[in-house]
Order: C-alpha cells, then sequence, then structure tokens
C-alpha cells in the first residue's frame, strides 16, 4: 500500500512517498502558485518600459540601434517622437493593437517609432500612410491621439549645424558617389555623436505637437489561406486570384501589385527572381 505524507511550506505541497526503504521526494505547486507565477511573467518590452520610465532617452536610442543598424539622428527624432507620444498618451504597449501607430514616411524615423511604441508591421499597430512627412500619429483604441511632425525651420538649421556630415551624406548617400573606407567611417561616427547631441534639444522645437481625435482602423482581422493550384503555396484568401475555377497566388496570375521599397508604395509586375 502506496502511503503519502503531507506537509505545506510556502505555499508548496510536498509530497513525500514512502515504500519500503525506498523515499522519493518531489514538489507538487499549488494551482494558486502555478497561476500566479503565469501572471508575473515579464513583459518582453520591460527594459522598454524602464528606460521610458525613467526618460532615458539614450538609452531608447542605442536600443533603437540594434533594431536599425546605426546610429542617426533621424532615428533619435523617431526615439523623441514615440517617447513623447507614450508620455504624453500614458499608454503601453503589449503588441496587441491597443497601441496604433501612423507613420507617414519610411525612413530612419518610423524605426525609432516602431521601437519605442512597440507598433509594428508585424502586429498589425504599425500603419504606413505614403505621404512623405516626417511624421506619426499615436493613438489609443478609444481615437485619443498625438500627432508629431518634424519642424520644417528646425530641420532646415541641421545641415548649417552639422556641415562635415552632411556634405558626406550628400556625397556617400545622396549621389552615391564612391568614397573612401575613411569617410564612410567618418560619416557614421559624426551621425551617431549628432544622433546623441539631438536628444538634448526642447521636444516643442523639434516637432510640430497637435493632439486630436481620430477614427481608429479596426482590429486587423484573420483570413483563411488556401493553396495555389500552380506553385502549390499558401495564399491570405482575399490575395488569391480564381483561375479555371481554383485559386491562384497573384504572382502565378501574373498580375500586379502593391510593394514598399526604399521609393514607397509602388505597383509592381515582374517577381523578384531574376
Amino acid at each position: 500500500m502506496l502511503k503519502s505524507k503531507f506537509n505545506i511550506k510556502d505555499s508548496t505541497l510536498k509530497i513525500v512517498l514512502l515504500k519500503k526503504n525506498l523515499i522519493t521526494p518531489f514538489k507538487i505547486k499549488s494551482t494558486m502558485t502555478q497561476e500566479k507565477e503565469e501572471s508575473d511573467i515579464p513583459s518582453p518590452r520591460r527594459e522598454i518600459e524602464k528606460l521610458i520610465e525613467k526618460g532615458d532617452l539614450k538609452g531608447l536610442l542605442y536600443k533603437a540601434a540594434e533594431l536599425h543598424g546605426h546610429l542617426c539622428p533621424y532615428l533619435a527624432y523617431g526615439v523623441m517622437a514615440g517617447y513623447t507620444a507614450i508620455k504624453e498618451l500614458k499608454i503601453k504597449s503589449r503588441g496587441m493593437e491597443e497601441v496604433i501607430a501612423i507613420v507617414e514616411t519610411n525612413s530612419c524615423f518610423t524605426d525609432g517609432i516602431q521601437f519605442v511604441t512597440g507598433c509594428t508591421f508585424g502586429n498589425n499597430a504599425l500603419i504606413f500612410r505614403d505621404i512623405g512627412k516626417t511624421a506619426v500619429t499615436v493613438a489609443k483604441r478609444d481615437g485619443t491621439a498625438i500627432r508629431l511632425v518634424l519642424n520644417p525651420e528646425f530641420e532646415e538649421t541641421r545641415m548649417k549645424e552639422y556641415p562635415e556630415a552632411y556634405r558626406l551624406w550628400n556625397k556617400i548617400v545622396v549621389k552615391r558617389e564612391k568614397a573612401t573606407e575613411e569617410e564612410h567611417e567618418k560619416m557614421m561616427k559624426l551621425f551617431a555623436e549628432i544622433s546623441l547631441k539631438e536628444l538634448s534639444q526642447p521636444i516643442n522645437k523639434v516637432f510640430k505637437i497637435t493632439h486630436l481625435k481620430i477614427k481608429v482602423p479596426e482590429y486587423a482581422p484573420i483570413f483563411k489561406s488556401v493553396i495555389c493550384s500552380i506553385c502549390g503555396e499558401k495564399v491570405m484568401e482575399p490575395k488569391a486570384r480564381i483561375k479555371d475555377g481554383k485559386p491562384v497566388c497573384i504572382d502565378c496570375a501574373k498580375e500586379e501589385h502593391y510593394i514598399l521599397d526604399g521609393k514607397g508604395i509602388s505597383i509592381k509586375r515582374e517577381p523578384f527572381t531574376l
């Protein structure tokens, strides 16, 4: 006969099983303890949230650069805008569309916004309006929102403030002219220094800020998938076409589709394969 002896200690149920001379101790955590542990699972964004709480823009910038790949002024502006929006609206993001960020440019600025606000294309909380302005509107589900757009008067002074950095920028990035490795390194070093310096600029000098109410887009729908009858790959049902009564993906149908690249949104027909 298997005998059990119970001792409760620190919310943990100890069961000591005794059979003959064999003693096998082990612990079974109570349901209450397990539920508490599950609720205590820290947010994946806890480091970012701590930086936001402390107002550590430098820390946020360095973390954003892990995503972006380098430090630059417009990444810094995105961090500043995202931080201001989060603080003004008193919100936190769990990546479940409770916070929406509507960006109007696909530049370095947008990476700063994505990182600080937690709104990304992947979690459907980042909406891209192909307007071409360094601007963002961050909103809560009730429509309470804040829009920040880079002040053009401030922006125009940056080239005069940092002439050598922008000279190299125009040569290497804008004109794509041949440059030495030393010039590349110098440009990256200058822009890293500028990005850190820009964090100390007064937010109302850098941006034009508007508080407003907007109509928040509906939560992203979940669509079924179908199998393309030609290539055999899965495709979102609304994106499929019908050919000879069977579903066909856009590529196999050789139809036009939208593409977002460095130029913004455009319509393409050609596949990526060479």
